[in-house]
């Protein structure tokens, strides 16, 4: 299977996209399509043995659309000044229409030569037609929609227009022919509002739709355009497009980082916020990682290249974030379920409405203008943006903050979530050993003490020698030369320092050379959650150094809010009993599964899972198979590292309060959509039993025009609405 997000041309509505889908997810080899109105793109999975990229732009063509090729997130160039002016015609014409039609009706001075009942019909025929031409695409839409069998919004409006127009036309005919009564019975000024109010509600959308768009462009924007290289010892500037990998890029005061690299030389401060959410700047120094579009606050520095194009961060969070948004959540599918019934019932609805009408009142005039009214006032066209443009724009907000999230399922879910389980090592803590306490037994100073520590552990590689080293180096401690070094496998090491030796390592190694142990202090150290190392000269105990992970800074805070949102908290770790316990004691978590291997990790998740949704918190690496499992996979303290297939959703920094943030977009994000969905729909449902003809006999009705105005304000209420939700999420 093969997975491609193409460019589309062509779509301008919901009913476009929604129709483009139904119509690709019918096609042999096509195992999913999901046309993102917003993006005005496809992500399309096909089965390679079967189609090609060719093949799939056919689809596309015959489906009445274009297939631009793949989508590269490009700034787009706008065309809302074409639409401006279309719309001013319009507006025009529908006025110009209205007067002529109805002006009689509130004694507006009449064009004596329209009282000729012949003129009259013709001049509002030519004008109709002008407006039709200018709204051909509705009526192209919802013939194409529905020769596919997926009858959509479009379909129900091009109905309703031309349903209007042929009736009007018959009615001009039969003024030709001298019956004079016809002139009421035209409902030319119906078609020409209809397309008015449809074009209005498409404007604001389309001017909604590029603002949530422009965002995310945007961030590919954020890159320099231009950036200074070292080639043959030589500076030589260069466009961002010809830097190659390897090559050595200088970034100086005041510039953006223009690719993705590592520190070669220099120190200095950099605002890394638009992709960390984390506004306090970074600390960098020879050998860390930059990011493209990172400011550097100070210091010249120079960086090989090595993410460049689609490679770099910010080209995988503007794929994340387009990618979200194509994804159907649960309740967009609901929505499209809801879709594919409704509009082939209200044009049920609309038939027999008109056959009853006609038989009750024997007239056919009043028939009519009930069945386009209900074609018109049922017509949601608005139903296909409730979801996806919520979507972008939460999608857009997580993504400043620092939270990717790679699919939209775990947007909506990420608020329902009954147990958050979070690994302890890298997760809760930062995974970087501490020297937590010393018993000293000899008279030599802590910090000496300590030199003869560091200067033997930094010919190790175990973790807890570099933690050692680690806080020599903090501390300012120069290590000495160290002769004789050995590694005994399980044990420990021995070594040599200024020809007196030293045994540093766990408790076996103790006992074996017949060393005696502090049983206290160790079982206090113990107690701690310490891990142990024992320091012995000339089989003598020296000392005894407790160490241990240290705690995240905000996490007891996280675990305290998370608990009070009745989340049940879980640690679940590969690490010993005692250790794993103290940790979770100072994080006041109850519930603590240890001595867990990663493999076995998943059948813990599976048993949690059976008393809600499970989101998993791990460090990306050592818990893949476990965040997989999850219903929901979250990597925490990923850095740069934002590809991994094992997650769900990525956190770009190590703060631990962005899951509350999460939990927090999600939730609003949803309400957002429920919102959307009620308005897409509430005018047209409540107007229905209007058009029907339910309520004439209190003399209530309505007739096409009102009626396209109630669609077109259920249209501008959702579009406000989603950008109400930008705001909301700052």
């Amino acid at each position: 299977m093969k997975k491609v997000l193409l460019k589309i041309g062509g779509m301008t509505c919901s009913a476009c996209s929604s129709g483009l889908e139904k119509y690709l997810n019918r096609q042999d080899g096509i195992t999913s399509a999901a046309v993102n109105l917003v993006m005005n793109n496809a992500s399309i999975q096909y089965d390679e043995e079967k189609l090609d990229l060719k093949q799939i732009d056919k689809f596309i063509e015959k489906a009445g659309f274009e297939s631009l090729g793949i989508d590269n997130f490009e700034k787009e160039e706008k065309k809302n000044n074409n639409q401006k002016y279309n719309l001013i015609i319009l507006t025009i014409l529908s006025i110009i229409t209205l007067y002529i039609s109805m002006g009689h009706m509130v004694n507006l001075p009449q064009i004596p030569i329209l009282e000729n009942s012949i003129i009259l019909a013709i001049t509002l025929l030519v004008l109709s037609l002008i407006v039709c031409f200018m709204g051909k695409d509705i009526i192209k839409n919802g013939y194409k929609n529905l020769i596919h069998k997926t009858p959509n919004m479009d379909t129900l409006v091009g109905i309703g227009v031309l349903s209007s127009m042929i009736y009007s036309i018959f009615g001009t005919y039969m003024i030709f022919k001298g019956n004079e009564e016809y002139v009421h019975k035209l409902y030319y000024e119906s078609v020409v509002i209809i397309i008015f109010f449809i074009r209005i509600g498409k404007y604001i959308e389309n001017r909604n739709k590029d603002k949530t768009k422009d965002a995310i462009q945007d961030l590919m924007m954020i890159t320099p355009k231009y950036a200074t290289i070292i080639k043959d010892g030589k500076e030589l500037q260069v466009t961002i497009d010809e830097i190659e990998k390897g090559d050595v890029v200088i970034c100086k005061p005041g510039e953006k980082f223009a690719v993705d690299g590592e520190i070669l030389e220099g120190t200095t401060h950099i605002d890394e916020s638009f992709i960390t959410g984390e506004s306090i700047p970074a600390k960098k120094e020879k050998g860390n990682k930059v990011i493209a579009g990172s400011i550097n606050y100070e210091g010249t520095v120079t960086y090989r290249a090595e993410k460049i194009g689609k490679e770099s961060t910010v080209s995988e969070i503007v794929k994340l974030v387009v990618e979200t948004a194509s994804i159907k959540a649960p309740i967009a599918k609901i929505a499209d379920k809801i879709s594919g019934y409704f509009v082939p019932a209200i044009m049920i609805i609309a038939i027999i409405s008109a056959l009853v009408w006609i038989l009750i009142e024997k007239e056919t005039s009043f028939a009519i203008n009930v069945f386009i009214s209900i074609l018109v006032v049922a017509c949601p066209c608005s139903l296909g943006l409730a979801t996806p443009l919520s979507i972008v724009i939460a999608s857009g907000e997580a993504s400043r903050k620092g939270i990717l999230i790679k699919n939209s399922e775990s947007l909506e879910n990420a608020h329902k979530v009954k147990t958050i389980v979070f690994d302890k090592t890298g997760t809760l803590t930062k995974g970087k050993l501490n020297i937590y306490k010393i018993y000293n037994y000899t008279k030599l100073e802590e910090n000496n003490l300590l030199k003869i520590v560091a200067s033997i552990e930094s010919k190790s590689e175990h973790p807890i020698a570099r933690g050692i080293v680690n806080n020599a180096k903090e501390k300012n401690i120069e290590l000495e030369k160290v002769t004789e070094f050995k590694n005994i496998a399980g044990h420990g090491v021995s070594a040599k320092l200024e020809d007196v030796g030293y045994l540093i390592g766990n408790s076996k190694l103790m006992l074996e050379n017949n060393i005696q142990i502090k049983e206290k202090d160790e079982l206090s150290l113990e107690k701690e959650g310490c891990s142990i190392l024992y320091i012995a000269k000339q089989n003598e105990l020296l000392a005894l150094i407790g160490v241990k992970d240290t705690i995240k800074e905000n996490a007891k805070e996280v675990i305290k809010k998370l608990k009070e949102k009745n989340i049940n908290i879980v640690m679940l770790t590969g690490d010993n009993k005692e250790t794993a316990t103290a940790i979770a004691n100072s994080l006041e978590i109850e519930n603590v599964i240890a001595n867990v291997l990663p493999k076995d990790k998943a059948n813990e998740i599976e048993k949690l899972k059976k008393d809600g949704l499970v989101m998993m918190c791990g460090d990306g690496i050592n818990d893949s198979i476990s965040l997989i499992k999850a219903d929901i996979g979250l990597s925490v303290g990923s850095g740069t590292d934002i590809a991994m297939d094992s997650s769900d959703i990525v956190l770009m920094n190590d703060d631990l309060s962005k899951i509350e943030d999460l939990n927090n977009i999600s939730k609003k994000t949803i309400k957002n959509i429920k919102q959307n969905l009620f308005w897409a729909f509430f005018y047209n449902v409540c107007m229905l039993p209007v058009a029907i003809g339910m309520l004439l006999p209190i003399n209530i009705t309505i007739n096409p025009m009102m009626a396209a105005f109630a669609m077109t304000i259920s249209s501008i209420t959702v579009t406000l609405n989603s950008l109400r939700l930008k705001y909301s999420l700052k």
